[in-house]
């Protein structure tokens, strides 16, 4: 192997297997089901009834590098077990490693005071409450983080926050209790990367109204619980600030670097795990005397989808490096690769598939559909394709400037 996994990966991978065959595969027709049944504002019993039981084998907050609160593992260690948590809709909450709640996780690890992690980092370790991050807008080109309108006044010892933002995923949970906020402190700043501030806002705070859940490709709270929210005049102390004004961006690049990555290991699992199901159904369905595995069309697609995997497995390995032992500042160009060429990868993959299944395939019976919307969100979310192409575009030009 290009990078052999150590003796912890092996063994908590076997645990983290071993459970996915007990507790997770034959809970996910329960998982959807509830989801559509339940809605986006509800909590679904199967999720609080599998967590603890996550929690008891010990795998619980893999994704986080701090052994104090994790398991100390790096982002190449993390990448082969969040694959497997991947191939499951259900999985990742179950492991405390789900967005966003992940990356507002590491920004308070990072970036919170002591206060605001004992507040909110603590509760979230344990599982008990969820968060949310408010970043896009729908009145502007939120690809463009600088176009963000919303506005973060100081007043006194306290903030005066206003603005609509939406994607804001996990808003609709009702044990969501802190957003992360983006927003301009500065606007007239000739530095237009040091206007933004980041701030914590308690979603009980007088002001915030969340306005709606927003489908996904007409899944509601699965494969994600995008809402829209309005924040009127909404006060919070002065001490909620995150790092500084004017360092917002600064912390958006530390916290979606590792967003990034996680999300596109995370996609490998569910690319793996759609080719399983095509292999199976094409294998078990005859069309024209022979079965669907053995026409051409059929094998032709199967080989390039494992083509596409080991490709994008091995850029996506290649990323958590650099991010490991250069920092992700440095690793910017491989972070930006693995967030084009995964999601696209993705995309195909399940497209064969559906088509493979045949019209059940359109339907979520196969869970399918809610494969394709996870990977067509995901060459938009945290960042466009053509954002991350433009800047590996640029890195690669200034090599040969004189």
């Amino acid at each position: 192997m290009l990078y052999p996994e150590s003796d912890t990966v092996k063994a908590l991978r076997r645990r983290l297997e071993s459970f996915m065959d007990r507790h997770v595969y034959p809970n996910e027709e329960r998982f959807y089901k509830e989801a559509e049944e339940l809605g986006p504002w509800k909590v679904y019993p199967v999720v609080e009834e599998l967590k603890p039981k996550a929690r008891a084998e010990g795998l619980w907050n893999l994704f986080l590098p701090d052994s104090e609160h994790g398991a100390g593992l790096t982002n190449l260690e993390y990448a082969p077990l969040c694959e497997i948590m991947g191939r499951s809709h259900l999985a990742p909450e179950l492991f405390n490693c789900s967005a966003p709640d992940t990356g507002n996780m590491e920004v308070l690890a990072r970036y919170g005071t002591k206060e605001q992690q004992e507040r909110w980092l603590k509760p979230l370790l344990e599982g008990e409450i969820r968060s949310c991050f408010a970043m896009t807008e729908p009145a502007v080109a939120s690809s463009d983080a600088t176009n963000i309108e919303s506005s973060i006044v100081g007043d006194g010892d306290h903030y005066v926050v206003n603005g609509r933002k939406w994607y804001t995923t996990n808003a609709t949970d009702p044990r969501c209790r802190i957003c992360i906020f983006m927003g301009k402190t500065d606007p007239n700043n000739p530095d237009r990367y040091r206007q933004q501030s980041m701030i914590l806002v308690p979603m009980d705070t007088p002001g915030v109204e969340v306005l709606r859940p927003i489908p996904v490709f007409g899944f509601y709270g699965v494969p994600d619980r995008a809402s829209e929210v309005i924040f009127k005049n909404v006060r919070v102390p002065a001490s909620n600030m995150l790092l500084g004004e004017g360092r917002g961006f600064e912390i958006a690049q530390g916290r979606l670097g590792p967003g990034r990555i996680h999300h596109c290991m995370r996609l490998i699992g569910l690319a793996e795990r759609t080719l399983e199901k095509m292999c199976r159904r094409t294998a078990s369905r005859v069309a024209f005397g022979k079965p669907v595995s053995e026409q051409t069309v059929t094998q032709e697609r199967i080989a390039q989808a494992r083509i596409m995997i080991e490709q994008a497995r091995l850029l996506t390995l290649n990323a958590a490096h650099a991010m490991d032992t250069v920092g992700n500042k440095v690793a910017k160009a491989e972070i930006a690769m693995i967030k084009v060429a995964v999601p696209n990868m993705a995309c195909q993959i399940v497209d064969w598939a559906i088509q493979a299944h045949g019209g059940g395939g359109t339907s979520n019976d196969f869970g399918l559909t809610a494969a394709y919307a996870t990977a067509r969100l995901l060459r938009l979310a945290d960042g466009p394709d053509e954002v991350h192409r433009n800047q590996i575009a640029r890195l690669e030009l200034k090599k040969y400037r004189n």
